[in-house]
């Protein structure tokens, strides 16, 4: 059994195109707790808070709960749940998984493939990274969510490559486009003669159908690129720099890096080169965005 393909045929909500990450989420986190503490139990209880954090950072802009993906993860026979008094989950509510007691666990048969092939859980990882997730964002969910980082680095032991590639040329193009500079401050850093800190962001997330073209980028330097994939960050439809309202920051850095940006225009490309597409734009507005954005006059 192929487990990297099963795991990623997963069954996921989907209503009007939003993500959800949340199966995805707990898997990784699992998986962390696996590796820390074998084919122990995780009590709903203990999982919640991890979880929560988890979906609050790096999960969709619209509230969401860790009981949905605790309980319906049973569904795809990866996940079992059982609690105090009986077999199965008593559903994905709150508060009857904590008053029930209720504990999942990864399904056995893959426990023992986990145990029989230890680089697999490095691969599971790094799929489902790489499936849901910019790779400005992998570091950090690995961390919060417990996995040690090396089983799901790129080029790791038996680590298997999507079937859709990224474009290698995707980069060079887009920081061509902005003159090797940072889009949203200008930051344009050498080491002697390579750029340094300068990153090509997808405004629509490749891992969601985000083309490698310059319509779909933006040279940003590392910094806000993080931000931008965070939502800390985004785009109007005149294109120009929203800060999320949700963003606190009280030091002299933060609002010169970050507060003073908004309503910003977002630097053009070089002549030629397509700006920003509506459509990119409006998907990372509704898909990562945290609105609401700080309003003009806090600006």
């Amino acid at each position: 059994m192929d487990w990297v393909e099963r795991i990623a045929g997963i069954r996921r909500w989907s209503r009007n195109g939003y993500r959800a990450p949340h199966k995805p989420l707990l898997i990784l986190y699992a998986l962390g707790r696996f590796q820390a503490r074998g084919d122990e139990p995780i009590a709903y209880r203990t999982a919640e808070g991890h979880l929560s954090r988890l979906l609050e950072e790096f999960g969709p802009p619209k509230e969401t709960t860790p009981a949905y993906p605790f309980h319906h993860l049973t569904t795809d026979g990866l996940w079992i749940v059982d609690t105090a008094y009986a077999h199965g989950s008593p559903g994905p509510y709150v508060t009857r998984l904590r008053e029930c007691d209720a504990r999942g666990r990864l399904a056995p048969e893959l426990v023992n493939a986990l145990g029989n092939d230890p680089p697999l859980l490095g691969r599971i990882a790094r799929s489902l990274l790489e499936a849901n997730f910019e790779p400005s964002l992998h570091a950090d969910i690995c961390m919060l969510a417990g996995v040690s980082p090396g089983a799901a680095e790129p080029g790791a032991a038996g680590v298997r490559r999507t079937v859709r590639s990224r474009d290698p040329a995707f980069r060079e193009e887009v920081l061509d486009a902005y003159g090797h500079r940072c889009a949203f401050c200008g930051f344009d850093g050498r080491l002697d003669r390579s750029t340094v800190a300068l990153e090509a962001a997808h405004v629509q997330w490749w891992a969601f159908d985000g083309p490698d073209h310059p319509g779909n980028g933006l040279s940003l330097c590392s910094l806000h690129h993080k931000l931008f994939d965070r939502g800390v960050l985004g785009l109007t439809g005149e294109r120009s720099i929203a800060v999320s309202q949700r963003f606190t920051g009280t030091g002299r850095s933060a609002e010169e890096l970050v507060l003073a940006l908004h309503g910003r225009p977002v630097a053009l490309p070089q002549p030629g080169v397509p700006d920003v597409e509506v459509e990119r734009i409006d998907w990372h507005h509704r898909q990562v965005f945290r609105a609401p954005a700080r309003s003009a006059a806090a600006a």
